[in-house]
């Protein structure tokens, strides 16, 4: 089976007039302000799936900052899943830090949602604040055995639309409040993982943190897969394409080119996201 962990979907009546969408959201209108950024519907990621072989994707929208263009994205997503079950796992989205951040999760959990993301805070913010709002979150899912998958960018390097403020310290504070909540750092975590490697405290703490792959084409060379096995091992990977961005082969050449074995890719591209699902084997 194989799982892609992290796809965005966006209504129809975004994907028509995205312009109309921009006013009060900043993040929205930097990361898809260009007429080539691209946005699908759920016919389209259906579409895509079955070109590329993917049986389940972990479907979601945008952290909107307004709570009736969250609340709208939300029901897509959730409608969505709905109609095809047996395709699509659904996360509530929304901006983590608004008031109305809790409400808006307690209605999506309750409608069906397996957990919450990507949750991600674009613009700066008071971290301390943030980390409330995020831990409040956590809450909510260990109450409820959903999970919670943020958004996460190394701190160095190049800029690009997207990239949060937030650094490597914001990410691992939050693994330590997930002690029972499964929670998934996007985009290899920004990095974090490499602290895998240190002896005191941080293998304790990352211990039941898992790391997406998603966007990894633009940001990392092959090697990363083989590192990162050799850090964390074969069972806290998640393939995730960050589609429409990115179609699932080019992650898959990556894992040829890194030397991945059959089993190994099969943990990474399904097994793993199988078991953290509960789809066809006992969660963890």
């Amino acid at each position: 089976m194989k799982i892609d962990f992290h796809v965005h979907t966006f209504p129809p009546e975004v994907v028509a007039d995205r312009e109309r969408f921009f006013d009060g959201e900043p993040a929205f209108r930097t990361l898809y302000g260009h007429p080539k950024a691209r946005l699908s519907e759920t016919e389209g990621v259906l579409e895509a799936m079955d070109q590329s072989g993917v049986d389940v994707a972990v479907i979601f929208g945008f952290p909107w900052k307004d709570r009736e263009k969250a609340r709208r994205h939300n029901d897509y997503v959730l409608e969505s899943a709905s109609r095809h079950p047996e395709r699509f796992r659904a996360l509530a989205c929304f901006d983590p830090t608004a008031d109305w951040a809790a409400d808006e999760a307690v209605r999506c959990l309750h409608a069906g949602a397996a957990g919450l993301g990507e949750l991600a805070v674009y613009e700066g913010a008071d971290e301390r604040t943030a980390l409330g709002a995020y831990g409040s979150l956590m809450d909510l899912c260990r109450g409820r055995h959903a999970l919670i998958l943020v958004h996460a960018n190394e701190p160095v390097g190049h800029m690009y639309p997207g990239k949060a403020p937030m650094g490597l310290r914001f990410y691992y504070e939050l693994a330590k409040k997930n002690r029972d909540v499964p929670l998934i750092l996007a985009h290899w975590g920004g990095g974090l993982l490499f602290y895998e490697l240190l002896k005191k405290e941080a293998p304790e703490t990352l211990a039941r943190v898992y790391y997406d792959t998603a966007a990894s084409p633009f940001l990392y060379r092959s090697d990363i897969y083989r590192c990162a096995l050799d850090i964390v091992g074969p069972r806290r990977i998640l393939f995730g394409s960050d589609y429409p961005l990115l179609p699932p082969s080019r992650y898959e050449k990556q894992m040829e080119e890194a030397g991945l074995g059959a089993e190994e890719k099969a943990a990474l591209l399904g097994g793993n996201a199988a078991r953290l699902l509960g789809l066809g084997e006992t969660p963890p």
